[in-house]
This record gives structure tokens, C-alpha cells and sequence, in this order.
């Protein structure tokens, strides 16, 4: 089993689990399980984590928070599902001192020989309505308190809300497909490394399950997996000089008409077909638009969404850039050449049921130094584990690559 380190996964988590269940019900879950709390006592642990999720930015309440964690930390192992559940809307602040209190519960209780409540700790880390943090904690002092849950656990949560628990059940399948692959049991092992990619998320995992497959002779459309949006309209290049571009409106930010012509940095500009045949869904806005620098482009695209919901606009550039869904901006950045790396900016929005009109802005500045030249972008769209969320319309496999407008007319 893999275990992430604590640090890791808490950064990566950005936010609790909407609809959470209430103090009142964890407490009573306490009050009523097996050796649960006293209703007194329980009244006393709540506030004490009311105490310390009250820990406000530079210090405020940290006095009433530090005699609060002393009295928390001092309580039975009964109080930990509790103090746990207290991790799902609790500030980054907060959230480290009921860790602590969780961490000191549990050693002092398996340092004097006594068990920690398993049943109740299984129970909660399986309940989803927690935040993923607070499973996760749970989960490994479950694992502590009994050896036998890792292997009982985690094959259950391919598809667990919790990235971290995803990640651990893809690993043990391809543990499972790789021994199968050594005894060259070719058409089991594909099977199962099919079956781990439906869990996987992370890059990694998903790049060793495709090199697997495709040795085998099958494909596997990543971009649609990862949710990267291939087909997109471009315009440009705008003005960029000394970085002013990026306060100024260009014309597609005022009006989205794609018909139109606008005054451009070299000369007058329209909109483009592109579509990009790269594996994560890179555009290249040096190849197709005009390799220079001090410059503005704009890339546009409809998605057509089942229902409304929620997603993340998940963006990778090395450039300064912006982000629109159905006319609200919802993504800022301006910071160049600072690398790149999958889903390097987060932008979250609401998709309405129906067509939506994404917008993009991407900003090269006047760097010469040859690693400051990609003008490049790769966008995709996805829910808060990093799941695919397709637009209605797109094609079962990924669209071949199109020429632009401007390489056909030169033809």
C-alpha cells in the first residue's frame, strides 16, 4: 500500500465536502456508539474544536485555541471521530491544530496498550460526506488499529471522491496487472490496467497504464480521459508591449463575434479554426498564429453541458493569462515564463445546462532568452477529483488534427 504523507495531501485538498454533516450528529454518533461520550463530555469537546476552528488570521484567538487543544488533546480515543469531523470546514490554521489533537488522542492510546475505536473510525472514513482530509486521518489511524483494513479498504474506493484514496486502489491494480503481465498473461493484464484507469487521475499513473495498453496494440484516447478540449477558435496577435496588454481589453473581450476583423499588432487579425492532435491538448500559438513577442492571443470554444454543475477550468501555460466562462471572469494570472505543469492554474465555475462559451487569454512577453519563447496553452475541464466532465457533442474518439485557415489558404 502507498501511503501519501500528510503534508502532501493536505495541500492538495482546497476545500471541504458541501453539505457535511452537522456538529450535533457527530457528536451524537459519539454519544450513542459503543464507549461512546458522555453527553457532558461531549458538549466539552465541541466547544474545544469550536475554540480552535475560531483561530483566526495573525494569532486571533490563539490564546483560547491553545488552552482548548490542551483539554482536547487530554480526551479518550471515543472523542476522535468527533474532533475529526470537525476537519471538514476548518481553516488551514484550525486544521493543523485538530491534527495535532487527533495525533496525540491516538498515541497515548496505543503507547499505554489501549485500542482505538476501529469501528468507528472504518465507518468514518468511509462516509464521503466527510472532506477527504479528515477520511484520510481517519483511515490511517484505522490503519494502525487494525492491519487488516488497508486490504479490506482500499479496493473499494477506485472511484472515492478522495484523490489520495483513488490513487492507492490504481496502485494496487497495477500491482495485480503488472504480476499478470510478467507471467504474459497478456489479455488478463489489459483488462485490469483497463479497469485502473478508470480510477486513475494522477499523470503518472495514467501514462503507465497507456504505455501498457498500447504495447498490447489498444489505444486509449488520454485528452478525452483527462477532459482537454482539442477544437478551439483562435484570433491574434494583439498588442503586448512592456506587458500592457494584460489590463487592456482587446476587442474579443468587449464583443465575441466571431465574424468580425480587428486592427491586430502586425495588421488586421480574424478568428481561426484549430484543432490540436496533441495527447493533452496543447495549442500552439506560435505555430499557428505568428511566432513573436510582446503579443495577446485569444482562443475561444462552446461546450455543450448535459446539466448545470459545477467544474474546475483546469490551465497550463508558461504565460500570463485569463480565463472567461459565459462572459464571467473567473481566472486571472499574470505571471510569465514561471513553468509549467498539468492543471497549474485552477479556475472554478458553474456550467449552465446547454451551450457555454469558454474564453481564454494567453500573454507572451518580450523575453528573447530562447526558454522564454512558448506561446502555448492546454485547457480541460473536469470536477474537484480531476474526473472528465465532456461536452455532449464531442466525438467518441479524439477529432484529427485541422489545419488552420491560414496553412489551408497557403495551400
Amino acid at each position: 500500500m502507498r501511503f501519501i504523507e500528510r503534508a502532501s495531501w493536505s495541500q492538495r485538498i482546497t476545500s471541504g465536502i458541501s453539505g457535511c454533516l452537522t456538529f450535533g450528529a457527530l457528536f451524537g454518533w459519539a454519544l450513542f456508539g459503543p464507549g461512546g461520550l458522555s453527553a457532558a463530555r461531549a458538549a466539552k469537546v465541541e466547544d474545544q474544536v469550536a475554540a480552535l476552528k475560531a483561530v483566526g488570521a495573525e494569532g486571533a484567538g490563539n490564546a483560547k485555541a491553545t488552552e482548548a487543544w490542551k483539554q482536547l488533546s487530554q480526551s479518550d480515543a471515543a472523542a476522535l471521530p468527533a474532533i475529526l469531523g470537525g476537519l471538514d470546514d476548518a481553516n488551514p490554521l484550525a486544521a493543523n491544530w485538530l491534527r495535532a489533537s487527533v495525533d496525540a488522542i491516538a498515541e497515548r492510546e496505543l503507547r499505554k496498550g489501549a485500542k482505538l475505536p476501529a469501528a468507528d473510525l472504518e465507518k468514518f472514513a468511509l462516509d464521503t460526506a466527510h472532506a477527504p482530509r479528515a477520511r484520510r486521518l481517519a483511515f490511517e489511524w484505522l490503519c494502525r488499529a487494525d492491519k487488516t483494513a488497508a486490504d479490506r479498504l482500499i479496493p473499494k474506493m477506485l472511484n472515492d471522491p478522495s484523490v489520495e484514496f483513488r490513487r492507492d486502489a490504481v496502485a494496487r491494480l497495477l500491482t495485480e496487472a503488472d504480476g499478470l503481465d510478467e507471467d504474459k498473461k497478456t489479455e488478463a493484464a489489459a483488462k485490469v490496467y483497463r479497469g485502473a484507469l478508470v480510477g486513475a487521475r494522477d499523470l503518472d499513473q495514467v501514462q503507465q497504464i497507456v504505455k501498457k495498453l498500447e504495447s498490447y496494440g489498444q489505444t486509449v484516447d488520454v485528452p478525452a480521459h483527462f477532459g482537454y478540449l482539442m477544437e478551439w477558435k483562435l484570433i491574434g496577435p494583439f498588442d503586448n508591449t512592456a506587458e500592457k496588454g494584460f489590463d487592456v481589453a482587446s476587442p474579443p473581450e468587449k464583443e465575441l463575434k466571431l465574424t468580425a476583423e480587428y486592427p491586430g499588432k502586425t495588421g488586421p487579425v480574424k478568428w481561426i479554426d484549430h484543432a490540436t492532435d496533441d495527447t493533452y491538448g496543447k495549442v500552439d500559438l506560435n505555430k499557428s498564429l505568428l511566432k513573436a513577442n510582446g503579443v495577446t492571443a485569444y482562443a475561444t470554444t462552446e461546450f455543450t453541458a448535459a446539466e448545470a454543475r459545477p467544474i474546475e477550468l483546469r490551465l497550463a501555460t508558461v504565460d500570463a493569462n485569463k480565463i472567461w466562462l459565459n462572459g464571467e471572469q473567473i481566472a486571472a494570472n499574470n505571471v510569465y515564463h514561471a513553468g509549467e505543469k498539468m492543471d497549474q492554474y485552477i479556475a472554478r465555475g458553474n456550467l449552465k445546462k446547454g451551450k457555454n462559451v469558454i474564453l481564454v487569454k494567453i500573454l507572451q512577453n518580450e523575453q528573447k532568452e530562447e526558454w522564454a519563447q512558448d506561446w502555448d496553452f492546454k485547457l480541460r475541464v473536469c470536477d474537484s477529483t480531476g474526473t472528465a466532465v465532456l461536452s455532449k457533442d464531442r466525438p467518441a474518439t479524439k477529432p484529427k488534427a485541422a489545419a488552420d485557415k491560414k496553412e489551408q489558404a497557403a495551400k
